[in-house]
């Protein structure tokens, strides 16, 4: 992975966001409040915006400056969450100029950590944590076992998309559907679908 790589994932994610735009909006106006997409959509915004500040930098300082950026861009509950993530891969990778599938598993694994402390959150508990905690170890297990990358890619494309589909028979323990009990039943979590769209566009391009 290097500095070119993330530039060009974050193009592709916010034209994934941006194509999902009716669901993740649907999906939000049923359990959330309603501002998740467009948060989503402000923070794809502003990195776009910074792309040109980037392509000097290793994948370390890149993505802890992109995690600083959406700090202070994007709102409500999600915005600190996804700025923790990128700044703990950041860390992780720092040393490493151009890391390999180990070293990203590691640092995407660090994010999702990151996620995990500060949200206060774990699997099963109806939030993005549901998708990215089982793409998370199943990713650090391929990477380990040098599966090939078609092959890895894909099945982190379907494990995103199955955990995705299993937050419809959860009852949340956290963030806004927490309010709502059983009635968030039957309904997917807007984050978890909004990871799993980005968790496939990013597939896509290492693909490519």
């Amino acid at each position: 992975m290097n500095t070119t790589m993330i530039i060009d994932s974050l193009s592709a994610v916010q034209r994934a966001i941006l194509a999902n735009e009716s669901q993740i909006e649907s999906l939000d106006r049923a359990i959330g409040d309603g501002d998740h997409f467009i948060n989503v959509r402000r923070g794809c915004e502003v990195l776009m915006s910074m792309s040109d500040q980037l392509p000097d930098l290793p994948p370390s300082l890149a993505l802890q400056k992109i995690g600083m950026k959406l700090l202070g861009t994007i709102g409500g509950a999600s915005g600190p969450l996804i700025s923790s993530f990128f700044i703990a891969m950041g860390k992780t990778l720092d040393g490493h100029p151009e890391p390999d599938r180990r070293q990203f598993a590691a640092a995407f694994g660090a994010g999702v950590e990151a996620i995990k402390t500060r949200g206060k959150a774990d699997v099963g508990e109806k939030t993005m944590l549901d998708v990215l905690i089982p793409v998370s170890r199943l990713l650090a297990r391929l990477a380990d076992e040098g599966v090939p990358l078609a092959s890895l890619c894909e099945q982190l494309k379907d494990e995103a998309t199955r955990n995705m589909l299993a937050t419809r028979d959860m009852v949340a323990s956290k963030g806004r559907a927490y309010f709502l009990g059983e009635r968030a039943l039957g309904h997917i979590d807007p984050g978890c679908k909004t990871c799993e769209v980005a968790i496939g566009a990013v597939c896509d391009v290492v693909l490519q």
